[in-house]
C-alpha cells in the first residue's frame, strides 16, 4: 500500500509539472532551454527606456527564473556607435540588441547571426527590415489630449489642423528626433497629404526634442494636445494623469523595432530563448496590455484601450523609402515648421 501511494504521488507530481514544461517548450526546444539555463545569463543592449525593459525582464523571469538579463541602455545613435566601436575592437559584449531605427540596424547587419523565431509565420512581412531582425517591440502613434483642458478632443489626424487649436495648444516632437518620429513624418506626408505639414504648422505648435518632455508638458497643461507614441502617454494615464489618447481613423503609424542576436554572443541559447519569449503571443500580449505597445503580429493577441480592430488600421513605412526619403523630407519638414537643428 505504501509503495502504491508513493507511485500515485510521483505520478501526480509529474502531471502537475507537465503544463509548466509544455508552457516552456513553446518558447524553444528542450535542448535550447537546458543550454540557455546552463549559460545562465545574457547581456541585452537596448535603445528603449530602462524602466520599461526592466518590466520585460521581470516578466520573462517568471517563466525562466534561472536566466539573468543584464540591461545596457543608451540613446539610439549612441548605442549604434557603441556597438560599432566594440565590434571593431573585437569586444562586442551584447548578446541581444534592441533598436528603434531599422535603417541604422540594417547598416550593421553583418554583426548579427541568422535567427528565426518559432512563430515567424505570425508576423507581418512588411514589418521586417532583415531576416536577421525581428520586431520584439512595436510602438505606435496616437493623439493624446489633456482631459481637463480639451472639451472637444480631436478625433482624427486632420483635426490637428483646425484653427480652434491655434496658439500653441498643440505640441509636436520634431521630425529629426529619431526613427520613431521620422515614421510619423512619413505617414503625414504619404497618407494625410503633401500640404498637411503646412496646414498643421499654421496652428503654431510648440516643438519638443522628444516624447518624454512633450508628454510631461501635456500632463502639466502647458499644451493641450499632442501626437505621442502611445506607450509614453499610456504610463501616465495608468498613473492617473488627466490625459486620454485616441487612435485616429486615417491610420496608426507603427514602428517595428529591429531586434537581433549578435554573432559573437557568449550566451546564444539564452539570447534565442529571450527573443523567442518576447516574440511569442504571450510576450506580445504582455507588451500591449502592460506597457502600451502595439504589435507587428498579423493577428494581435490583445488590443490597447480604445483600439477598434474593425476601424483602426496600422501603417508601416516601406523599407526602401525609410532611408531614401529621410534627408530630403526632413529638410522640408524643418522648413515647414521653422525648426533649426
Amino acid at each position: 500500500m505504501k509503495t502504491k501511494t508513493m507511485m500515485l504521488a510521483a505520478l501526480a507530481a509529474a502531471f502537475a509539472g507537465a503544463p509548466a514544461m509544455a508552457q516552456q517548450e513553446k518558447y524553444g526546444s528542450k535542448e535550447v532551454i537546458e543550454a540557455a539555463e546552463k549559460e545562465g545569463s545574457l547581456t541585452y543592449y537596448t535603445a528603449n527606456f530602462t524602466e520599461v525593459e526592466q518590466e520585460v525582464v521581470k516578466e520573462f523571469n517568471k517563466t525562466f527564473p534561472k536566466i539573468k538579463v543584464a540591461i545596457v541602455r543608451a540613446p539610439g545613435g549612441q548605442l549604434i556607435t557603441r556597438i560599432k566601436t566594440e565590434a571593431a575592437a573585437g569586444k562586442l559584449a551584447a548578446d541581444v540588441v534592441d533598436h528603434s531605427d531599422r535603417g541604422l540596424m540594417k547598416d550593421i547587419e553583418n554583426l548579427f547571426a541568422d535567427y528565426t523565431p518559432p512563430n515567424a509565420a505570425d508576423y507581418r512581412p512588411d514589418a521586417l527590415m532583415s531576416p536577421k531582425f525581428w520586431p520584439g517591440v512595436t510602438l505606435g502613434w496616437a493623439i493624446a489630449y489633456n482631459t481637463q483642458l480639451v472639451k472637444n478632443p480631436p478625433k482624427s489626424w486632420a483635426d490637428l489642423t483646425k484653427p480652434e487649436y491655434n496658439n500653441k495648444q498643440i505640441g509636436q516632437v520634431v521630425g529629426p528626433s529619431g526613427g520613431t518620429t521620422w515614421t510619423r513624418v512619413m505617414f503625414e506626408r504619404q497618407v494625410l497629404g503633401e500640404d498637411y505639414w503646412a496646414k498643421q504648422a499654421a496652428t503654431k505648435p510648440i516643438l519638443y526634442p522628444s516624447g518624454a518632455p512633450t508628454s510631461d508638458s501635456l500632463v502639466r497643461g502647458e499644451i493641450s494636445i499632442a501626437p505621442l507614441l502611445y506607450n509614453i502617454i499610456y504610463t501616465k494615464i495608468v498613473e492617473g494623469a488627466p490625459a486620454e489618447a485616441i487612435f485616429a481613423p486615417e491610420g496608426v503609424p507603427i514602428i517595428p523595432y529591429a531586434d537581433g542576436i549578435t554573432k559573437t554572443s557568449k550566451s546564444p541559447n539564452a539570447a534565442k530563448l529571450f527573443m523567442n519569449w518576447r516574440l511569442s503571443k504571450e510576450g506580445q500580449a504582455f507588451a500591449i496590455t502592460k506597457l502600451g505597445n502595439i504589435t507587428s503580429m498579423k493577428e494581435p493577441p490583445a488590443f490597447p484601450k480604445g483600439w477598434d480592430p474593425k476601424t483602426v488600421k496600422v501603417w508601416v513605412p516601406k523599407n526602401d523609402e525609410f532611408e531614401s526619403l529621410r534627408d530630403k523630407w526632413l529638410e522640408e519638414w524643418n522648413k515647414a515648421y521653422g525648426y533649426r537643428q
